[in-house]
């Protein structure tokens, strides 16, 4: 049974809601519980639903969004590009019991493999080996430094006030590592704009190519992967999940039905993907297949994948 869930609050601008299908526009948006949430329209940035959309949160795991963000539009960037995993990246995620792509010491995966380590099992290996690739300095120490400093300035261009990072990966060493679901959209409206972005966070599975420990790394996100083992709610092509002990569950989603997306952020949500379908359910109307995940969302819920 699920628990009580606190108030939405809806935000409607002029026409807000006229960019999305009934029963958007008849029905009250649901009750979520999520300590921050924000719907927004996925092609004009409109503000569907909110609550508590402005406070500032951690973000665990979605941080990783800016992470890749920053790789992707780096000048010159080569996906094909080698890169030697240092056995520090093995050892730093033992030492944060961090969650891992399981890279193995001195394989030379390609930045694209690393892209999908990142993003598909939340790879904090992944993160390392990338912000040591495209931050620049003479030190492991500087170069991620560096890199951190391109995702603060990558917020900045993009608006994102209330935003700061202190980490390549979600793992904050100060507690200052903070967003808010508004400004969490608004990346994510960014990155989805990317198609190199968009492959990498809707495939369910990768092969590893023999660089890690596993044979293929699965999408920790439970609304694209197919049954038994996800929800796979019709629609649903991405984004990214955290988790954290201050940060909570958190899920950033985005779906898209009929011509029309939305993109949602959950931050602090322990039903982060009945929440997500709910409020998917509500902007785009129901789809064949989706009630009955939202059903099993709330009666017979999916383990979990925490990263």
């Amino acid at each position: 049974m699920r628990r009580a869930r606190g108030a939405l609050a809806v935000t409607v601008a002029a026409g807000a809601l006229l960019t999305v299908a009934a029963p958007a526009q008849a029905v009250a948006a649901p009750p979520l519980t999520a300590a921050g949430a924000v719907l927004i329209d996925g092609t004009t940035g409109a503000t569907l639903a909110s609550k508590d959309a402005d406070t500032k949160r951690q973000m665990a795991s979605t941080t990783k969004i800016m992470t890749a963000m920053v790789v992707i539009t780096s000048p010159g960037m080569d996906l094909d590009k080698k890169v030697t995993i240092q056995q520090e990246y093995l050892d730093y995620v033992v030492r944060e019991g961090a969650s891992t792509a399981q890279f193995k010491a001195g394989a030379t995966p390609t930045v694209r493999q690393l892209l999908f380590g990142l993003m598909l099992p939340s790879g904090c290996d992944a993160a390392y080996a990338l912000a040591d690739t495209f931050g620049s300095g003479a030190t492991r120490e500087a170069r991620t430094a560096d890199f951190i400093a391109k995702m603060n300035a990558k917020a900045k261009y993009l608006g994102m006030t209330n935003t700061v990072y202190d980490t390549f990966d979600g793992i904050s060493p100060t507690g200052n590592n903070l967003t808010t679901p508004r400004d969490m959209a608004t990346l994510t409206k960014y990155a989805m704009t990317s198609v190199k972005f968009q492959t990498i966070v809707k495939t369910t599975s990768y092969s590893t190519g023999g660089t890690s420990a596993l044979a293929t790394w699965n999408n920790s996100n439970l609304l694209i992967q197919p049954r038994p083992t996800g929800y796979a709610f019709p629609g649903a092509i991405g984004v990214k999940t955290g988790t954290g002990t201050a940060a909570g569950k958190c899920l950033v989603f985005s779906v898209t039905r009929n011509g029309k997306t939305v993109i949602g952020v959950l931050l602090n949500d322990e039903e982060r993907y009945a929440d997500a379908m709910a409020l998917s359910d509500w902007a785009l109307g129901a789809a064949a297949g989706s009630k009955t995940a939202l059903q099993r969302s709330n009666t017979d819920p999916i383990p979990d994948v925490l990263d």
